[in-house]
């Protein structure tokens, strides 16, 4: 018997899982046109395979159509190839249906050209760890990248061969933790990026008999595993827009109000960027994560942070500038996070707002008046917080489809429901087996 080659067409979902079903391959040209079934209650199913209450129950037909421009085929060893094509999930009449979350992307690009002829070019930054013990006192340490060389040669070299681009990868702060970037893309491309590092990060691990995990904290005593979102905006010719010398910290109009959107918004979004229970263990001062919606100048504990270029040629440098949003993890499905901060901007745009000035103290030590004078806010501490946030701000939840709203907060609060009875070392396990 010889085994029959697959490939399995895949999606992101709302919960940040990749699921799909396969086909064998020497259908693709048929499920190219005509994708395979999907159901419309399967956005109901949380990290936990628990499903949320749906609107759908057991009603209705969707098709899951892959992309020919997602298609990853990487072998590890002598194993056979893993192949898979990122897609689109459509109606059966092929309209892009409200809860595919590359078509929620989609459409918040297509907002930020609309409004200002600016495209996206942005990058997902992502720290993970293995699971198990890691060699001791090796914060950025040489001895703990060595003893991982094998696996990380193999993910850089899966990702370039899976059309990446990787940038560098490097042994991180935390017990076994690692940082793997790659570089930016144009508009909905560097999502569908960041999902295939993730999966492709996992597979090497587990050809090399390691587990790798995104899960945004496995110890509250120590670090956590953020996504740090690197953006910066280009016109119709490729031309940089992020950049003016003379504007605030570097920034060009069209940036300035666009983080100021960011900023204003970022409580409300927060639900869907930083989308866990256990990520408000991350979000908290002095974690260098993200606890008050501030600009930092070159800042990392600020939660939107200019970052430094490397270059005083003024062309190179208008290229380089970007910005980062680092209020987010890997629970959040990368296609989802990304829509919700390019809608927080294009609102600061359409609203004609402006940034308050970076700051550079420790916010922590600020008194809430303090803080509300100069138009601060704690970051909500909870998940149901963040949850409460987005679902009373009607601006946030107009940026989506009708049902949106309605659908994502009863998928997060069957979260919330399945860890009820456990303590926060068990949530974070939880988190770290699915993530």
């Amino acid at each position: 018997m010889t085994p029959m080659p697959l490939i399995f067409a895949a999606t992101c979902d709302i919960a940040g899982k990749v699921r799909g079903k396969a086909f064998p391959a020497d259908q693709l040209e048929k499920r190219l046109k005509r994708g395979v079934g999907w159901v419309p209650t399967n956005v109901q199913i949380t990290c936990f395979d628990s499903i949320a209450d749906s609107p759908f129950g057991s009603l209705g037909d969707l098709l899951l159509v892959p992309d020919p421009a997602c298609d990853v085929k990487v072998a590890f060893g002598e194993r056979a190839a893993e192949h898979f094509m990122l897609g689109d999930i459509v109606t059966l009449d092929g309209t892009p249906w409200d809860f595919c979350t590359r078509h929620i992307l989609r459409d918040a690009l297509n907002r930020l050209h609309r409004l200002s002829g600016a495209h996206l070019f942005s990058a997902f930054e992502h720290e993970f760890q293995l699971k198990g013990a890691g060699m001791p006192n090796e914060g950025f340490g040489r001895n703990a990248f060595e003893r991982q060389r094998a696996l990380l040669e193999t993910l850089m070299g899966a990702l370039k061969h899976a059309g990446l681009s990787p940038d560098s990868v490097m042994k991180e702060y935390g017990p076994n933790q690692f940082e793997v970037v790659i570089a930016p893309e144009i508009g909905i491309k560097s999502a569908d990026h960041a999902v295939i590092l993730r999966e492709l990060t996992r597979s090497a691990a587990t050809h090399l008999g390691e587990a790798a995990t995104f899960a945004p904290i496995l110890d509250v005593t120590s670090v956590g595993n953020g996504v740090h979102i690197h953006m910066s905006f280009r016109d119709d010719e490729g031309a940089p827009l992020t950049h003016d010398e003379h504007g605030p910290c570097g920034m060009s109009k069209l940036t300035d109000a666009f983080a100021a959107g960011v900023l204003k918004y970022m409580g409300n979004i927060l639900a869907l960027t930083a989308p866990s229970v256990v990520s408000y263990e991350r979000l908290t001062p002095h974690r260098w994560s993200a606890a008050y919606n501030n600009l930092g100048f070159r800042d990392r504990e600020a939660s939107l942070r200019v970052c430094p270029v490397t270059t005083r040629d003024p062309a190179s440098v208008a290229r380089q500038y970007n910005f980062e949003y680092r209020a987010a993890d890997a629970a959040a499905c990368p296609h989802l996070a990304l829509a919700a901060v390019v809608h927080a901007g294009c609102q600061g745009i359409e609203d004609g707002l402006t940034a308050p000035a970076a700051t550079q103290e420790d916010l922590s030590l600020l008194s809430p008046a303090e803080l509300d004078a100069r138009g601060f806010t704690r970051l909500p501490e909870t998940l149901e917080a963040a949850l409460d946030a987005f679902a009373t701000s009607d601006t946030v939840r107009g940026w989506f489809p009708a049902q949106f709203a309605e659908v994502y907060l009863a998928h997060k609060r069957a979260e919330i429901a399945h860890l009820a009875d456990m303590d926060t070392d068990a949530k974070c396990a939880a988190y770290a087996d699915t993530y």
